[in-house]
């Protein structure tokens, strides 16, 4: 990958004047979504979750820790795995701290399909105090179509069937990532977003400070393209493993 060319300041304030026009107008749209994702209608959870976390047992309306709105990443973790995915890790490494969250009366917790045995020691090892809950036995996963078996359940991921997908996707099971927002109404919990793929971006604060630099994410996707030797999160590692 190139460099950007040297100019003059006069010519560098020009061409930066002229984007900053475009990412005004993107801010504007980004809005619009956004008050058309609040305005999304929502459905009621009329099935009964059972999830195991560092206090026991727990019930999906338990895991709003009281407040009215609950976020959960769908974060992958099969439970033949002694180690939780990279791209998760590196998604929750960039969660702020929660406090924030819940002075807007939201709660934020991670759900994976491993056993609590497995997820416990991985989160100590990366530092990690944010609830996490394991789902293993239950239909969550499968529900929100962030666990794939065709055995099981109608495979759809990010709002496509298996046909949609394609054939690459034939006899492939396993964990996919996700988020997925919840309100309640006392003991009534109401699902009202659900987000998969690249729809997660907007998670990924470290992506966030790279798009700022000059090199960007360093990946061969990009345009400029990145180092031909970085595919898309090529490079990822767990944080202890650079």
């Amino acid at each position: 990958m190139d460099d950007p060319p040297v100019v003059s300041r006069q010519e560098w304030l020009t061409a930066r004047k002229k984007l900053l026009a475009r990412e005004k107008e993107f801010t504007r749209q980004r809005d619009a979504l956004n008050a058309e994702r609040r305005r999304m209608p929502m459905t009621e959870i009329g099935k009964q979750y059972q999830f195991e976390g560092t206090d026991g047992e727990a019930s999906l309306l338990e895991l709003f820790e009281g407040r009215s709105q609950l976020l959960v990443y769908h974060f992958m973790f099969d439970p033949d795995s002694d180690e939780g995915c990279p791209t998760c890790s590196f998604l929750t490494d960039s969660i702020g701290h929660l406090a924030h969250l819940h002075a807007r009366d939201t709660t934020l917790a991670l759900v994976s399909r491993a056993p609590l045995a497995k997820i416990e020691p991985f989160r100590q090892r990366m530092g990690w105090t944010i609830p996490w809950y394991s789902s293993f036995g239950s239909d969550f996963n499968y529900d929100f179509h962030v666990t794939l078996g065709q055995d099981i359940a109608p495979v759809e991921y990010n709002y496509r069937s298996l046909a949609e997908l394609g054939p690459e996707w034939q006899g492939w099971s396993g964990e996919m990532f996700g988020v997925s927002a919840f309100l309640r109404h006392r003991d009534r919990v109401y699902h009202t977003y659900s987000s998969y793929a690249r729809s997660c971006d907007m998670l990924d604060g470290t992506y966030h400070w790279l798009d700022l630099t000059a090199r960007g994410r360093q990946e061969d996707w990009e345009q400029p393209p990145g180092r031909s030797d970085s595919p898309a999160m090529g490079w990822l590692r767990h944080h202890d493993r650079y």
